[in-house]
Formats: C-alpha cells, sequence, structure tokens
C-alpha cells in the first residue's frame, strides 16, 4: 500500500510544525529528536532557531552521537565544544547518546550484510523519536535523508564504523561499497524496531550541496531549494525526495545526481524497502 508523503514548497520553521501535525501521529512518552549538528566549518547545516519551533512543540530533547572519523565531534569534549560554537546550546539541553556506557547491541535477525547494530545507551531512556533530516549529498552513501539519520546517525562512533565496515570495523574506509550501503539499511531496520515504529520523519531539501554536513570543507549548494516533506515512512520520504530532484529543471540537478548515482545511494533504500521497514510506493500530498 502506498505511503502518505506530505510536501510543501514553503521552508520556514512554522510549516514545520504544520507538516508534523498533518501526519496524526501523537509521539509519547520522552521524546528522542534526532538532527545533525553540523561539522566545524561546514556552512550548509540546518541552524537550531530553524529547528526550535518543532522541538518546543513535540516537547523533546535534541540528541547526537560522536562520529567515527575524529574531527571536531568526534570526542564528547570536542562534540560539546561544536555544539556551543553552533549555538545548539543557546536553546536545548542536547544530549550525546553515546557520550558514556557500554552501547546497546540491537540484533538484525533479517540483515541482509549485518546482523548486529550499536547504538548509544543513552537511547534507553526514550519512547519515541522524530527525524529531522536535512537532504543533500554525501561523499559516501550518495545521498543523506531519514535513513542515514536512522542508520548512521543513531549509531554510536564504533557503530558507524561497524556500518561503514560491513562489519568489520578494520574496513571502515574500505569494505565493498554496496555492502557499506546495505550495511545501512540493516542499521536502520535495527533503530525501526527498537522504537517499535513510533518515529516520525521530516525531510528538508535546503542548502543541497554534493556534500554532507558532517564535511568540514563541504561545497555550496548546487542546486535550488525544493521544499520540505514528512511522513511515518523513511523509505517512502526518502525515495519522494529522490523523485523530485530527478524531476527537477533545475541546472544543477546533474551535478547532485551524478553524485548520488555515482555511489549507487538508491541502492540503501531498495535494500531498506526489502527489509519492509517502508514502501518505495508513495502518495505525495502536496499542501
Amino acid at each position: 500500500m502506498a505511503s502518505k508523503v506530505y510536501f510543501t514548497r514553503e521552508i520556514t520553521p512554522e510549516k514545520v510544525i504544520e507538516l508534523y501535525k498533518l501526519l496524526g501521529k501523537e509521539l509519547t512518552g520522552n521524546i528522542a529528536v534526532k538532527l545533525h549538528s553540523g561539522e566545524q566549518g561546514n556552512q550548509n547545516f540546518l541552524r537550531p532557531d530553524f529547528w526550535k519551533p518543532v522541538i518546543d512543540h513535540v516537547g523533546g530533547t535534541p540528541v547526537e552521537t560522536n562520529t567515527a572519523y575524529g574531527g571536531s565531534r568526534g570526542t564528547t569534549k570536542r562534540h560539546l565544544e561544536t555544539l556551543k560554537k553552533h549555538g545548539w546550546t543557546d536553546y536545548f539541553d542536547m544530549e550525546l547518546l553515546d557520550a558514556e556506557g557500554d552501547d546497546i547491541e540491537l540484533e538484525i535477525p533479517n540483515g541482509k550484510v549485518i546482523k548486529k547494530n550499536f547504538i548509544g545507551r543513552g537511547t534507553e531512556k526514550y519512547d519515541s523519536m522524530l527525524v529531522l533530516a536535512h537532504f543533500k549529498g554525501h561523499p559516501m552513501g550518495g545521498f543523506g535523508g531519514s535513513l542515514k539519520q536512522l542508520a548512521i546517525g543513531m549509531a554510536s562512533s564504533y557503530g558507524k564504523a561497524y556500518i561503514h565496515g560491513a562489519g568489520n570495523v578494520d574496513e571502515i574506509w574500505s569494505s565493498d561499497h554496496d555492502s557499506f550501503l546495505a550495511s545501512m539499511a540493516d542499521a536502520a531496520e535495527s533503530v525501526v524496531r527498537y522504537f517499535d515504529g513510533n518515529i516520525a520523519y521530516i525531510n528538508v531539501m535546503k542548502n543541497m550541496s554534493v556534500d554532507c554536513d558532517c564535511c568540514e570543507v563541504a561545497e555550496d549548494p548546487c542546486m535550488a531549494d525544493i521544499g520540505m516533506l514528512a511522513s511515518t515512512d523513511p523509505v517512502a520520504i526518502d525515495r519522494a525526495c529522490l523523485d523530485l530532484v530527478y524531476k527537477s529543471d533545475d541546472p544543477g540537478r546533474d551535478h547532485l545526481l551524478e553524485r548520488i548515482k555515482s555511489r549507487n545511494g538508491e541502492y540503501t533504500v531498495e535494500c531498506a524497502a526489502a527489509l519492509g521497514i517502508g514502501s518505495l510506493e508513495y502518495e505525495l500530498i502536496e499542501i
């Protein structure tokens, strides 16, 4: 059955709240709000003042995880410093889910490549999650959206290395590429199952560079902003974003598509659909 994906061309904090309300899904209990805090030096990530209204609306706690590659977010100490520099701590008491304690090991019985995933111990205190994703390109994954937030975004520092290495942390940058992409889908499935589907997703198609917000030195956006989408289906929302890029007549479209295609980025979406966490069929409802 086709999943509903709500779409607006208007990109404002107020419209984010409207999209969330249209989903009709009440996130309950302690709500984690997964977002990307931005690598120091990155110019494209979405700022805290943009996200604050919807975070306040749901009463959630913004959460992040440490990276596996060093940089300004590679340790808890440096990550906290970066959060402050980027203004997040002016608005929120953010939590780094893997700041301390052992990881939570999630089993993935039907995983295509990996059979377990590692997420931060801090996740235990949350009952549901709002995923706020900045849709753009990515140097390795081809693109980043909701599925990447579920997978690499929720994984601990060790878990990120495990996914990148397709189950072997010693091959973090040298594993078979398609196995890495499928591992992201496997990891995403484990997080969806952990929260028992109590997750809502918002993708913002703004500042679309071929590079990720994790890049200290990123290319400037290559095409005009498209809009924002919301869904309860992580596969459908990412597929809809990809289709909107394909349908665009923006002169920078081909540059972004080259990044997505050259990394076989759509394979992650296909693998996630095969795992049953969402549908490639969707109804796009423009508001």
